[in-house]
């Protein structure tokens, strides 16, 4: 798909929308029938951040009233992580803020991966940039998956940070492929990016393939220097739009509606459904979000159904 044709499906007039959504919900069915993969995320390690991030609450230049704190205690780690075997959901996400680790850090996280793994958990990190060696600790204790996004294109990637480049992300992520880690990677809508810069990023994304595409959409925290970011252009209709493109480009990916569902999308979670096959349940990091039974509520009202993957991986 071109440009131009990537273009062209986000300026869909609204009254074509269903169409676009049933032309998504083909693939979708296609490729991962009628079930919705629900995901835990632990914040192991808030705040404190030495990179700038315009977003987030945990960057360096961030005021926002967070708690801060340098590792997780075992009793919450490992409590989320029997959650997700009691409640047979599909992945424990794991996020440490920062971008770099010491590899006696890395140890210590490896010790507690391997800890859970013992209960057959899929387990997912969202850990910065890695050595190579480090990747292979983390992989050899049984890591599965590692989140990291590109948040938006190479040419507006400047505006939201400047303490790292976006070439340093891909090549992360290239190195993580060749560990042989899964990759979870997207981004952020919202943060004052242009249409352009949305299909950028999704055609960037088509060329790293990964096993998961998570779309954020942004809500403006207090403290943050994208607090007062305008966010009345994210309506139902456009945010669909981004995910159906999503779809179309990597219909065999996980499509993930990451935060912001419960803001952008309350009323229209049928049609949401139709399109991507994966959300987070309990909260983002930072900030929070709608509880599990609510969660799993909310998918069989729209006539979907929740569901554990298989843990022999």
């Amino acid at each position: 798909m071109t440009k131009l044709e990537c273009l062209q499906i986000l300026n869909t007039p609204d009254e074509s929308l269903g169409e676009l959504i049933e032309n998504a919900y083909s693939l979708r069915t296609k490729y991962k029938g009628n079930r919705v993969s629900v995901q835990l995320l632990t914040n192991v390690r808030s705040g404190n951040c030495t990179q700038n991030c315009a977003y987030c609450a945990q960057s360096r230049d961030s005021e926002a009233p967070i708690e801060k704190y340098r590792s997780v205690s075992d009793e919450k780690l490992y409590g989320d992580n029997d959650l997700v075997s009691e409640f047979n959901l599909s992945r424990h996400c794991i996020g440490l803020s920062g971008m770099g680790f010491t590899d006696r850090e890395i140890e210590e996280l490896a010790e507690r991966i391997a800890h859970m793994k013992k209960s057959g958990t899929h387990i997912c990190c969202s850990i910065g940039f890695l050595t190579e060696h480090q990747a292979r600790v983390l992989k050899a204790a049984g890591l599965d998956r590692i989140n990291h996004n590109l948040n938006t294109s190479r040419r507006f990637y400047p505006e939201i940070c400047s303490t790292h480049t976006y070439e340093r992300r891909i090549q992360n992520i290239q190195m993580l492929q060749r560990v042989g880690f899964e990759i979870c990677c997207g981004g952020i809508i919202g943060m004052g990016e242009s249409k352009e810069d949305v299909v950028d990023m999704l055609l960037d994304l088509v060329a790293i393939n990964p096993e998961s595409v998570p779309i954020n959409f942004l809500l403006p925290v207090k403290g943050t220097r994208l607090a007062e970011r305008d966010i009345s252009g994210l309506t139902f209709e456009y945010c669909i739009k981004i995910l159906c493109l999503a779809r179309l480009l990597l219909p065999k990916s996980d499509i993930r509606c990451a935060a912001g569902r419960e803001v952008y999308f309350k009323g229209h979670e049928k049609e949401l459904f139709k399109v991507v096959d994966s959300i987070f349940a309990s909260g983002y990091l930072t900030e929070g979000g709608q509880g599990l039974n609510e969660t799993f509520k909310t998918i069989e009202n729209a006539g979907f159904t929740w569901f554990v993957e298989s843990t022999d991986k």
